[in-house]
C-alpha cells in the first residue's frame, strides 16, 4: 500500500516520504520550545538620548524597553522584582560630560540655585571614566551611578524626600547584589555580608529621610500617596527595631479610607509579624 507521500523520490526527496501529515501534540510543544528564543538582559535595553539641563550636551543611556519586562511581584518593602532583569539598574542618568546624575524622575528639574551649586561642587571637579561601553549595566556599575546621584542630590541641597527615595532603591539594588552572587566566587560569605551591611546603611538613611519628609513634605512624595509612603516608613521602621514608630503607623494605613484593599491587607500581614517580633524582643529581655 503506497503511502500518502509516496512517489516523491523521483524528486529526490525520498527521505520525506513517510512523514507523519499531522503533528502529535507533544512535537508541537517540542517545537514551540526549540523555537522560543532564550531573552538576556541586554534584550530588554536600549540607548537612549538625553540632553544635560546642566551642561546642554547630548549623550545616551541605557534604558529599559518598559513594555517588554513583566512585573512578578515585589518584597514587603515594596521593591520590586522582574523577569530576567533587574530595572533598577536602569533608573539612573548620568551626563558623561559634566557629572549632573540624578534619579531618572527627577532629572530634568533644576531650579537656577542648584544647577549653580551642580556647577561649582560636581562639574568643576568632574573627571570623566574612560569605561568601555558595555551591552549592559553590572551592579557595580550601576551601584557607582546611584551614589553619584546622591552625592549631586546632597550637593543641591535638594528635599529630604528626594534623598530618602535615592537610598531606598540602592537599598533595594544591593539585595540584588546580594541575590545574583554566586556560591562559587571566592569568599561568598565576606562579600555578601558587606553588601548587606551596605544595604542596611541606606535603608536606615531612607528611613531617617522619609521620616522626616513626612513632617515637612506634602503628597504625593516621589510619587506616592500618604497611605504608601506611611506603609513603607513602616517596614523600615520594623526592620531597625522601632516599633512604636512601626506599630502607629501601619495601625494608620490599616483604618484609613484612603488606602486600597490591597494595601490595607499587605499593612495586616506587617501587623501581625510587628506583633510577632515585639513579643519575640520582650521574651528575650
Amino acid at each position: 500500500m503506497s503511502g500518502l507521500l509516496s512517489g516523491l523520490e523521483q524528486f529526490g526527496l525520498g527521505k520525506l516520504e513517510g512523514m507523519s501529515l499531522f503533528e502529535s501534540p507533544k512535537e508541537k510543544a517540542a517545537d514551540a520550545k526549540a523555537a522560543a528564543p532564550v531573552m538576556q538582559e541586554q534584550d530588554f535595553i536600549f540607548d537612549k538620548s538625553h540632553t544635560c539641563p546642566v551642561c546642554d550636551k547630548e549623550f545616551k543611556v541605557k534604558t529599559v524597553k518598559v513594555g517588554k519586562v513583566k512585573l512578578i511581584g515585589s518584597d514587603q518593602d515594596m521593591r520590586p522584582r522582574y523577569e530576567q532583569i533587574d530595572m533598577l539598574k536602569y533608573d539612573v542618568i548620568m551626563c558623561p560630560y559634566c557629572g549632573y546624575t540624578s534619579l531618572s524622575r527627577y532629572f530634568k528639574f533644576l531650579t537656577g540655585p542648584q544647577m549653580k551649586k551642580i556647577k561649582e561642587n560636581i562639574c568643576a571637579n568632574f573627571k570623566p571614566a574612560n569605561k568601555e561601553e558595555k551591552e549592559i549595566y553590572s551592579y557595580d556599575e550601576a551601584l557607582e551611578r546611584y551614589k553619584m546621584a546622591l552625592v549631586n542630590a546632597i550637593v543641591k541641597q535638594t528635599k529630604a524626600s528626594e534623598k530618602a527615595y535615592i537610598c531606598l532603591k540602592t537599598g533595594w539594588l544591593l539585595r540584588g547584589q546580594a541575590e545574583h552572587l554566586k556560591k562559587e566566587e571566592p569568599d561568598y560569605d565576606k562579600k555578601k555580608a558587606e553588601i548587606e551591611a551596605q544595604e542596611n546603611e541606606f535603608l536606615k538613611n531612607a528611613f531617617d529621610g522619609f521620616l522626616a519628609a513626612r513632617q515637612s513634605e506634602g503628597f504625593p512624595m516621589c510619587g506616592m500617596d500618604e497611605c504608601t509612603v506611611d506603609y513603607l516608613i513602616a517596614v523600615l521602621a520594623m526592620r531597625f527595631e522601632q516599633f512604636d514608630v512601626a506599630s502607629k503607623l501601619i495601625a494608620s494605613v490599616i483604618v484609613s479610607p484612603g488606602a486600597n484593599p490591597r494595601m490595607k491587607d499587605r499593612a495586616r500581614d506587617v501587623k501581625e509579624e510587628l506583633v510577632k517580633k515585639i513579643k519575640e524582643k520582650k521574651a528575650a529581655k
